[in-house]
């Protein structure tokens, strides 16, 4: 009997456990179809909002307004609320993008973005007509064509400034420490680039300046690396005022400097949008000494590439803190003519930091400036004493001021950087000492 018994009180300790193991579960499957009930009538009660204020508005707005006028404001309204990158594209504006993305098109050459609710410029792209009108990056566009911005999305501005070649317009720009709004008259071009230019600084250091991230950079970047007279170099990378564009780049111009590990990673809601991009070994540049100059124009892809190198420890970064733009943007249609362009990741840099809102923070803070330079003409050396005395009996004779005119009218060699003009460029003075310093160091 002792044995039954004690088997059947096992037993019943058995079904005890059980049922106290068991009984949570229940709970949790409970309160989750609670939540989802829950949840599914604050859906239905928002959206039962919504069709009310709709028709309120249909009905007694002073001036008629249709329906379809009045979902299109409101999907755009509730995208760009969002975030500073997300909107509602109707025909015009979808029709837009895919010019823009497929064909030339008449415009300034300047790329904007929403920095804390103002319309600004990143930064204007090289030899276009923004850059010769004299915008600059961080500007802030108060007006366009007397229309205000500051109720206007960022694709209604790109569609304003948008135009045919030829056609004037007019910006009202605020500038930092200018005591007054600035009024800015451009023609429209259509819009070229060329995205990576090199020149020499003396014997020992190349410089590549990167405009722009078109699908043609790396291969432009390694071109130049390739050449047999830029062997062994250090390297200056000017990423100052550059935009950003296409990923692929940017991870690729990194891939080119670092040959192992994480370069970027994007990260979103659905583990579906997370990617990790890596280095490779092959075609590696390990042994340049190589500075990178960023400045607040410096945006998306260029953050990447100037946070990537400075994480991997593979550069020096020079100049200003970065734009902070580290968000991916994709064009999801609704229709055959509508779209949304909706943010669904972010990027991280190597370390797991993110750039959106923050940007890159150079390790060198150096400001935009030229460098006064004094010379005394009559200090000299004893072996150019003669050659500068004839100089002199030259200015009496009257005979220095031909051989100026003739100086001047020599044209200057685009290709090299001079000492001069490394005077009007602090930044780019400071990136060059630091590339010599780093390439005595490694010898």
């Amino acid at each position: 009997m002792k044995k039954n018994k004690f088997i059947t009180l096992g037993f019943a300790s058995t079904a005890l456990a059980g049922a106290l193991m068991f009984t949570p579960s229940l709970f949790a499957k409970e309160t989750a179809s609670v939540d989802k009930i829950a949840a599914q009538k604050s859906r239905l009660q928002s959206l039962a909002k919504f069709t009310k204020v709709l028709g309120l508005v249909e009905k007694y707005n002073v001036d008629p307004v249709t329906i379809e006028e009045l979902m299109d404001k409101a999907l755009s309204g509730m995208l760009t609320n969002l975030d500073a990158h997300s909107s509602f594209l109707n025909a015009k504006h979808f029709e837009s993008m895919r010019i823009q993305t497929n064909g030339e098109f008449g415009g300034l050459g300047i790329t904007v973005g929403i920095k804390d609710g103002a319309l600004t410029v990143i930064a204007p792209i090289e030899g276009t007509p923004a850059d010769k009108a004299g915008l600059k990056s961080g500007d802030i566009i108060l007006k366009i064509n007397d229309k205000s911005t500051l109720s206007m999305t960022i694709d209604d501005a790109v569609g304003i400034m948008r135009g045919k070649k030829g056609t004037p317009i007019n910006l009202t720009i605020v500038r930092k420490n200018e005591p007054k709004p600035l009024s800015i008259d451009i023609i429209r071009d259509t819009i070229k680039i060329q995205s990576v230019y090199a020149k020499n600084i003396g014997d020992k250091i190349l410089y590549l300046r990167v405009t722009s991230f078109d699908k043609k950079v790396v291969e432009g970047v390694k071109k130049e690396l390739n050449k047999p007279t830029n062997k062994g170099k250090g390297l200056i990378l000017d990423l100052r005022n550059n935009p950003g564009g296409l990923l692929d780049q940017a991870v690729g111009l990194v891939d080119l400097f670092v040959d192992e590990g994480p370069i970027v990673s994007q990260k979103g809601r659905e583990k579906s949008d997370d990617k990790v991009y890596s280095a490779t070994s092959s075609g590696t540049f390990k042994k340049q000494a190589l500075v990178v100059l960023v400045n607040e124009g410096s945006a998306s892809a260029s953050e990447i590439v100037a946070g990537a190198l400075q994480d991997t420890k593979r550069a020096v970064i020079v100049g200003q803190n970065t734009f902070g733009k580290g968000s991916v943007q994709v064009i999801l249609p609704i229709t055959q003519e509508e779209a949304i362009k909706l943010t669904i990741a972010r990027y991280y840099l190597p370390s797991g930091r993110t750039i959106q809102a923050v940007g890159v923070k150079p390790d060198v803070e150096v400001k935009f400036g030229e460098i006064k330079t004094y010379e005394n003409d009559y200090t000299i050396k004893e072996a150019d004493l003669k050659k500068h005395l004839e100089s002199e009996l030259e200015k009496v004779d009257g005979k220095a001021e031909d051989k100026k005119v003739e100086k001047e009218d020599t044209k200057k060699d685009k290709t090299i950087i001079t000492a001069q003009d490394l005077n009007k460029d602090i930044q780019l003075k400071e990136a060059v000492d630091i590339a010599k310093a780093i390439m005595i160091i490694k010898g």
